[in-house]
């Protein structure tokens, strides 16, 4: 009966959970982040063509009618906010091209829990709309603006650089209109405009600008190369041979910048730091497309649609349940900040470096396993805790001192396919059923029996088990991801891994028919905190994750 309701309903098998969404939890992830900022997409459409952010030849949009209506954003934003959410930007592409935004911030104004309604935009046609934004409710103000010449102006945004004069003086406007700061966001560029920082610090000067770096970071669809990449710490240094009084100054709680100013200076400047210092511990953002998915992460990959249940009738305790199960997937780093650990350029000694770390391969070293009693042995050695150290038996672990803490953990696993069940599993046309749905219910089943499949793990009482099952067609592999959540006076690792392995092997069960050739592995705890001591595995994730 579940599983018929389930395959029914196909928007609510994307992520299934055991946990009921309660008020005030729903957006709070497995790392205790709050999430009070959503950042809304209004449109795909942009009046312009920047080299960092999309193909020369624009991006393919979706048709209007997947693009989600003013009053369905407005609906969706309302769930938010009486979940916490205070504070909204709104975006595109570009989101002044869309005509009637006006309307559209008029009834974001009328959501009474929302304290900031924010705009980003390319600044191009703020001289014509901005005061009647301010008017509807628009009370802060992002301008996007990588240079203050105007052939750079019109190479990088592939458009006639005579137009920088149109956003310069948008951003006048607005400090006239008193928005403050203004912040301007840049990507800074090696080649590009790297060149101008010291002009880029001089708009501080007597303007109440925040003016804003930002690493130069990959995306999907723009020609992304490391070596035009300006990390942070080597603008500050640049900054510093001309100002040598530049400073840092206050944060604000959750800011992504790292905030300077040159004493004296009316305005700021901050450093978004994405590539080699990443601010992903007091993340408190989420992301709603325009298309109606939701992004818990800028560089997650997956995306949640909320447009397909919200148009089937989904009740709000639904849909709530799904934005649940979205926030609590998100990853403690996105995997930019994962992947550029190795390869983050850094400043040492006034010149660039790479942080590089090498394997030593001297030889082979046997060391000895302190089973936890007896002599030779001290805390801080490594032990096996279910042996006894006097009569080498198996045992469970004492846990009656520990106290209880919130306690979480992740792991994945992976399934090899070949076409054949790969196609199958895509066309949902496996003899037993829906390959990817009864994997998920079987690795959240098997969770909850970790107790009594493994034989020294303790019973304990799990708050949520989420088990997420994706197809990676291009690869013909299957991609299983659980998270567990507990509070109790011992870890849920075990949980984890029980669920990756018992979800990975039903997908199997269910394709052996067709063939026997698939291959389970990369079986792996990818984190775990709450305990003594934290733990996140080293290496590429993206080895054991979708995103690969």
């Amino acid at each position: 009966m579940l599983l018929g309701t389930i395959c029914k309903n196909k928007w609510s098998v994307k992520s299934i959970s055991t946990k009921k969404s309660s008020f005030n939890e729903v957006l709070t992830d497995t790392f205790g982040r709050k999430h009070n900022y959503l950042r809304v997409s209004l449109t795909e459409r942009c009046n312009l063509r920047c080299e960092y952010c999309m193909p020369f030849k624009g991006a393919k949009l979706s048709e209007q009618s997947k693009l989600l209506s003013n009053n369905e954003i407005v609906r969706l934003v309302s769930l938010f906010a009486e979940q916490g959410v205070d504070k909204i930007r709104i975006t595109g592409g570009e989101p002044t091209v869309k005509k009637d935004i006006i309307q559209i911030v008029e009834s974001l104004r009328d959501i009474r829990k929302l304290k900031t309604i924010a705009m980003t935009t390319n600044g191009l046609t703020l001289t014509k709309h901005l005061v009647n934004l301010q008017r509807a409710g628009l009370n802060a103000l992002n301008v996007s603006l990588d240079t203050l010449q105007e052939n750079t102006y019109g190479n990088i945004t592939r458009r006639d650089g005579r137009l920088l004069k149109r956003v310069l003086a948008g951003i006048d406007l607005a400090l006239q209109l008193g928005f403050s700061p203004v912040k301007v966001n840049c990507v800074l560029m090696k080649g590009i405009n790297f060149d101008e920082l010291g002009d880029f610090v001089e708009m501080t000067r007597d303007r109440k600008i925040n003016y804003r770096f930002i690493e130069f970071m990959p995306f999907s669809m723009n020609d992304w190369e490391e070596k035009r990449m300006v990390p942070y710490k080597e603008a500050i240094q640049e900054i510093l041979k001309s100002y040598p009084n530049f400073e840092p100054c206050d944060n604000e709680p959750n800011s992504t910048s790292k905030m300077y100013r040159v004493p004296g200076f009316a305005g700021s400047i901050g450093f978004i730091s994405s590539m080699t210092d990443d601010y992903c511990d007091s993340c408190n953002r989420l992301r709603l497309m325009a298309d109606g998915n939701l992004k818990a992460c800028l560089f997650q990959n997956n995306e949640i649609s909320l447009r397909d249940p919200l148009r089937e009738g989904a009740s709000d305790e639904e849909l709530l349940d799904i934005i649940s199960n979205a926030v609590k997937d998100k990853k403690r780093k996105h995997a930019v900040a994962d992947r550029t650990k190795s390869v983050a350029t850094v400043i040492s000694g006034g010149r660039l470096a790479r942080n590089v770390s090498k394997a030593s391969i001297v030889g082979h070293h046997a060391r000895n396993i302190w089973t936890g009693s007896g002599s030779g042995g001290g805390d801080d050695q490594p032990r096996l805790t279910h042996v006894d150290g006097r009569s080498g038996d198996a045992r469970m672990v004492d846990v009656s001192g520990k106290r209880e803490t919130r306690r979480t953990a992740t792991a994945v696993a992976q399934v090899r396919l070949d076409a054949t069940a790969t196609r199958l599993i895509a066309e949902d046309a496996c003899k037993k059923g829906d390959v990817l749905s009864v994997a998920r219910l079987a690795g959240i089943c098997a969770a909850k029996a970790t107790w009594q499949l493994i034989p020294l793990c303790h019973q304990i009482r799990l708050d949520s088990v989420t088990v997420d099952a994706r197809l990676d067609e291009l690869r013909c592999r299957v991609h299983i991801t659980a998270t567990a959540v507990s509070t109790d006076r011992t870890g849920v690792e075990m949980e984890c891994l029980t669920a990756c392995s018992v979800a990975a092997l039903t997908v199997y069960d269910m394709c052996k028919a067709v063939s026997r050739d698939m291959v389970i592995e990369h079986v792996k705890l990818l984190s775990k905190t709450g305990g003594k001591t934290d733990y996140r595995a080293k290496g590429n994730d993206d080895d054991y994750s979708a995103n690969g």
